[in-house]
């Protein structure tokens, strides 16, 4: 869609709320969703021409929130079949008429489900919004906005997080819904009753332990329910003169986002997608399975929907990319790549199958114009820049992303099915576009990274 800014495709269950209850030129209930659910009925004039922009300041002063939401939150269209962040110029009123041919043209949805989806409008985080502004944010209600949405993504498994990281931030849940931790209560026996509001359903199920029991093993408590225990006995207190709630609620939404900032795909629009799965077996079968590819400022992770795990993370210092349109051949984003085969370094390029891969082409090519416009103007501003107010805290510092073995955030390339491809060219298939140095013009040209084109020769050009 020109000027959409994300979009995804998900099997989420059906909720068909809508956000306009009636229309015309005369004054409208528009009903805007937040993370938590919660509902901000906001009565306007003229909705048919009125713009997101002017939308978005009406919820901000409905919540009285600070001018720091300004760019932290975005207005999103969103139904269980497709999510759209729009422009502060889209006028929601018409996009939400175009809902149907939208979902033609970026979805494969089935007619009779394209005739009866309908968005709802939701305030959610801008995927244009960097992590390091975020955690210069003080205001509480900001801060539990972002939690919540961070929250409602980990829980959904959008996030994936391997068990540790999951019991660490469920355990920050916990301090937020129940307070301190107090010896002795809650038990796990506690936790377990309402597991899935602090861990993701995929880590909840109690099937091995059924199974254990019947073998006549010891019926203690789950790990996942004392692993969460342990680690909500952990959270600290933070001692200071303001004892009132909110000020410690306010650290600990804070603690919740500095963990999740450690996730590399924290704050990525999703899309749908599918990938070719290697070769198995005597008859060497194979097929497709379905990925989500999330993407945000930092680069591109492709994660089996499935397995809820990684199979691939490139920053965009790492790939090249482009895509092909349904008029020329089905619709795939191409991902290219460094890699090997038996030692030999190679160009690795990856097809992901989907309508939206002129959606998420789109969507890289702008985050790396502004991660170039953000580097030019920083060297100006640590110059020209002012002086930190007095008694300013210092912005944190970036912690590095998970490196743990077999973390569910490293990449599995054994996992995806890829065409290589060397200087001799013996194995380059029929892939479109055609370049002279590189499948794909586009990369990432400002900056260092690590990402280097194994040069063909000229007469690689396919036919």
């Amino acid at each position: 869609m020109d000027g959409t800014e994300g979009s995804t495709e998900q099997p989420a269950e059906r909720s068909h709320r809508s956000s306009v209850s009636s229309v015309g030129a005369r004054a409208a209930d528009v009903l805007v969703y937040l993370a938590d659910d919660t509902v901000v009925p906001l009565a306007v004039e003229n909705l048919p021409s009125l713009s997101a922009h002017e939308l978005h300041r009406a919820i901000r002063e409905v919540l009285q929130l600070p001018d720091s939401a300004l760019d932290a939150f975005a207005l999103w269209l969103v139904s269980p079949l497709l999510e759209v962040q729009l422009k502060p110029k889209h006028q929601p009123y018409k996009l939400g008429r175009q809902w149907p041919e939208l979902l033609l043209r970026f979805t494969d949805a089935p007619d009779d489900d394209v005739a009866t989806d309908e968005p709802s409008l939701q305030f959610r985080r801008n995927v244009f919004f960097p992590k390091r502004r975020e955690l210069q944010i003080h205001d509480e209600e900001v801060l539990r906005l972002l939690y919540e949405e961070a929250k409602g993504n980990v829980l959904a498994a959008r996030y994936p997080c391997d068990l540790e990281d999951c019991e660490a931030l469920g355990a920050l849940v916990c301090r937020v819904q129940l307070g301190p931790y107090q010896p002795g209560q809650p038990t796990a026996c506690t936790l377990r009753e309402k597991l899935d509001s602090f861990l993701p359903a995929h880590l909840c199920k109690r099937g091995h332990r059924l199974f254990a029991a019947l073998r006549g093993r010891a019926a203690k408590a789950g790990t996942d329910e004392q692993g969460l225990l342990n680690a909500y006995r952990k959270v600290k207190e933070v001692v200071s003169s303001d004892s009132e709630r909110e000020a410690s609620l306010r650290t600990h939404y804070r603690a919740y986002l500095f963990k999740c900032h450690e996730l590399p795909f924290y704050g990525c629009a999703f899309f749908h997608g599918e990938v070719d799965k290697p070769a198995q077996g005597f008859l060497h079968r194979s097929g497709r399975k379905p990925v989500t590819v999330a993407i945000n400022l930092e680069g591109v992770h492709v994660i089996d929907s499935r397995e809820k795990h990684v199979l691939l993370g490139l920053r965009f210092q790492e790939l090249s990319w482009d895509h092909t349109s349904p008029e020329e051949e089905e619709s795939v984003l191409w991902l290219e790549f460094d890699g090997n085969n038996e030692g030999t370094p190679v160009n690795k390029l990856l097809k992901v199958y989907s309508k939206q891969a002129e959606l998420m082409s789109s969507l890289i090519e702008y985050c790396i114009e502004l991660n170039q416009a953000a580097e030019s103007a920083a060297p100006q501003e640590s110059l020209s820049g002012p002086a930190s107010a007095p008694g300013s805290s210092p912005p944190p510092t970036q912690r590095p992303q998970l490196r743990r073995q077999s973390s569910v955030v490293c990449s599995r390339i054994q996992h995806l099915s890829t065409i290589d491809y060397v200087e001799e060219g013996e194995q380059i298939k029929r892939v479109k576009p055609k370049r002279t140095t590189s499948f794909f013009g586009r990369q990432l040209s400002m900056g260092q990274g690590s990402y280097t084109v194994v040069q063909p020769n000229e007469n690689l050009e396919q036919s």
